[in-house]
């Protein structure tokens, strides 16, 4: 019963204490890199955002085009069963007609189909830039712990 009391103040003080032993930057001398690697974050984190935005501002466009081609689609199906359906006791004028409008009817649909594939790939970036963007702010809150912790140091 001992050994484990012992055991668990231990590795409870060597796990409060490992943040500490995890810093890169630790003394004075160390702030010049710091600094450096701050202002890089900080650059980061601005081209991020701005990337970001722009990737959301994109995202609604691909929405807004799926959405058309989406129904594009459907009423070009819609009026290429209407005219096969004529053209069964119609001439054959009528026939090439409905065979024209199958043709923009599949094309149509080929258009919905990589129109949700630009959406896809649109939510996978923003999905992306958003996942680069959290790691780099807690990359920069990192820093500025072990800048406090620096200046700590210092006074």
């Amino acid at each position: 019963m001992k050994k484990i009391i012992v055991f668990s103040t231990a590795a409870f003080f060597i796990l409060a204490a490992l943040p500490a032993f995890a810093q890169t930057y630790k003394t004075v001398a160390d702030t010049a890199a710091l600094n450096a690697e701050y202002t890089k974050v900080s650059h980061d984190i601005t081209d991020l955002s701005a990337k970001l935005d722009k990737a959301k501002s994109d995202q609604e466009d691909d929405t807004k085009k799926a959405n058309n081609a989406s129904s594009d689609a459907q009423s070009t199906a819609s009026s290429a069963s209407d005219k096969a359906e004529k053209s069964i006791d119609g001439s054959v004028k009528q026939a090439k007609r409905a065979k024209r409008e199958a043709r923009r009817s599949v094309r149509d649909a080929k258009d919905a189909r990589h129109a949700q594939g630009n959406l896809s790939d649109s939510n996978k970036k923003v999905a992306n830039l958003s996942a680069d963007l959290e790691k780099k702010k807690e990359r920069l809150e990192e820093l500025d712990k072990m800048r406090a912790s620096i200046n700590g140091i210092q006074q």
